[in-house]
């Protein structure tokens, strides 16, 4: 079985930094570089992406902005939520974009599953919802075949800043999280199953590695597809 780097990243990562590592990993990779998966738990931030509208940011305080090269709309990162980036090389995996992204929901899906929480995807709005309320955002890039950025998955963090946008675009969207739904609180017991449930998916065996580091990373380049929700 091919090997899956788990790199946790030290907590409340500023999150510029890490997408240009991202980028710059992904620029350096050749087909041999193993694939990875980072998890990290990021400062407050709002991301926008590339088809983004400024208009869905409602209200954003001191609570920074950061245009970026996913797709779609604008969506929340803070403490309590679980954000992980799947280095997948998408060619060697035999996967299209599509059925990646199905596979990242699963595995959100599945996580969930383990404390008896029904969750569901819904049809034209990617993501994983529990009761129409969204529990877990995805925004992914891919390029050269690879892809990067990922999921945020809420488990025990303040709403209030979701308050703020229209999440995903849509207005009046519900958000929820695990430990308003009798899951537990700990992020670490959620982020051990959702890395079990995310290696299975792409049939590869997660190896913990050293964490990255993200200074002096490079810039991005032009180029690629963009899949958001």
């Amino acid at each position: 079985m091919t090997d899956l780097l788990i790199r946790r990243l030290p907590d409340l990562s500023p999150y510029e930094p890490v997408w240009r590592a991202m980028q710059a990993f992904t620029d350096a990779r050749t087909p041999e570089t193993p694939d990875e998966l980072w998890v990290v738990e990021h400062e407050p931030v709002f991301t926008l992406g590339q088809a983004g509208k400024w208009e869905h940011v409602l209200n954003p305080g001191a609570i920074p902005v950061i245009p970026v090269d996913r797709g779609g709309q604008v969506t929340y990162h803070g403490p309590g939520q679980i954000v992980a980036y799947p280095l997948i090389d998408l060619r060697r995996a035999r996967l299209g974009v599509r059925e990646y992204v199905q596979r990242i929901e699963q595995a959100v899906i599945d996580t969930l599953a383990e404390w008896n929480v029904l969750a569901a995807r819904k049809e034209g709005a990617p993501g994983v919802y529990v009761n129409g309320a969204k529990i877990a955002a995805l925004g992914i890039r891919v390029r050269r075949g690879c892809t990067f950025h990922g999921l945020a998955f809420n488990v025990d963090m303040d709403l209030e800043p979701f308050r703020r946008i229209n999440p995903c675009g849509f207005q009046g969207l519900q958000v929820t999280q695990v430990l308003d739904l009798a899951g537990p609180s700990r992020l670490t017991d959620v982020e051990t199953v959702l890395v079990a449930e995310l290696a299975r998916q792409f049939g590869l065996e997660a190896i913990p590695a050293d964490p990255i580091l993200t200074s002096g990373a490079g810039a991005a380049s032009a180029g690629g597809a963009n899949v958001t929700a």
